[in-house]
């Protein structure tokens, strides 16, 4: 080796290991760093459903319309629901007249065992002055007798009254039911009107709105969706072999590719389990074990879920769930 060719090894040697060195950390940050390209941003859907039936009289809102919680967002035909409120209440009015009859019809069973009671007691004397009398040979024993059973009488007529009033007060007690069922059902009626104005469970955005004037809502049957606007989140999907350097609590650097914004969050849960679609469960319940296998095998990723802090996200800026995203734990959050 001449002296003008050995600058060149020296050179092409230090070219190559710097070009190891390099690739060699590349490929650790590549595979182990904390960083993901596959962020989503999310948000929770609301699916807004009707609580009663019928044809949709009116939409109140626009598509992508921004709405505050008990905005009416649609309103359901009303004519329906107002006969049977006005059904509900007048058979509360016939209900609370039939438990006033039966309050008077106590009444006057009460009255009548006064009555019936004074009458007894009266004749009940008569007869035991009868018997004094009978003893002394004053009266004969036939008039003693029929005071004895005219005081009987009274007694069953007494008994009878009795019988009676328990009689009056169990059909006082089912008019007074039969009322709070009127009642409840007037309720029930009151509410379903009130439910014809289907509101918005939350401040967010009207999202891909598809209901029409005319169109027939069912009950539990979802017609619109409301994003919340407090919801909104990241997921980011990290590789398995950087799971060991995330923690919940560590800061994130996120930057959205909508222009590059950059936002600030926290991780604040690691998903513990993900589908494994190689081993799926068979018919009889048992493992379903694939029988090839792949010699190169990609490193799963796991969700990671990433709270946004509100103070970054730039005033006026859209935001909308299923946007991409760059997440980098920062270094320094490590424990």
């Amino acid at each position: 080796m001449n002296k003008t060719s050995l600058p060149r090894f020296i050179l092409t040697a230090l070219v190559v290991v710097i070009a190891i060195v390099l690739g060699h950390a590349l490929w650790k940050h590549y595979l182990y760093s904390p960083w993901t390209r596959d962020g989503r941003v999310r948000a929770n859907v609301v699916q807004v459903a009707p609580d009663v039936s019928g044809l949709v009289a009116a939409v109140k809102v626009k598509d992508n319309q921004f709405v505050h919680k008990g905005d009416v967002l649609m309103v359901i035909d009303q004519q329906r629901y107002i006969l049977a409120l006005q059904q509900a209440e007048a058979n509360l009015d016939a209900a609370q007249a039939n438990a006033r009859a039966a309050g008077a019809g106590t009444a006057a069973a009460a009255a009548a065992i006064a009555g019936r009671e004074s009458e007894y007691q009266m004749y009940r004397a008569q007869a035991a002055r009868r018997l004094r009398m009978a003893e002394r040979n004053v009266i004969s024993e036939e008039a003693r007798q029929n005071a004895v059973d005219t005081a009987n009488n009274a007694r069953a007529d007494l008994r009878a009254a009795q019988a009676s009033r328990k009689q009056a007060s169990a059909s006082a007690q089912q008019a007074l039911a039969a009322v709070q069922q009127a009642q409840v059902a007037v309720d029930v009626a009151k509410l379903n009107l009130r439910r014809t104005e289907v509101r918005a469970p939350a401040d967010g955005y009207v999202t891909n709105l598809d209901v029409r004037v005319g169109d027939y809502a069912t009950t539990g049957v979802a017609r619109l969706a409301l994003i919340d606007s407090h919801s909104y989140y990241i997921y980011g999907y990290f590789e398995e072999t950087k799971l060991p350097q995330l923690r919940v609590g560590d800061p994130v650097d996120i930057r959205l590719m909508a222009g590059g914004v950059h936002l600030k969050g926290t991780i604040t849960g690691i998903a513990r389990g993900i589908t494994d679609s190689d081993n799926p469960t068979g018919s009889n319940l048992l493992a379903n074990v694939n029988p090839t296998f792949n010699w190169v095998r990609l490193a799963q990723r796991v969700p990671v879920r990433i709270a946004i802090d509100t103070a970054s996200v730039p005033k006026g800026m859209v935001l909308a769930a299923g946007m991409t995203a760059t997440i980098e734990v920062k270094p320094h959050a490590k424990h």
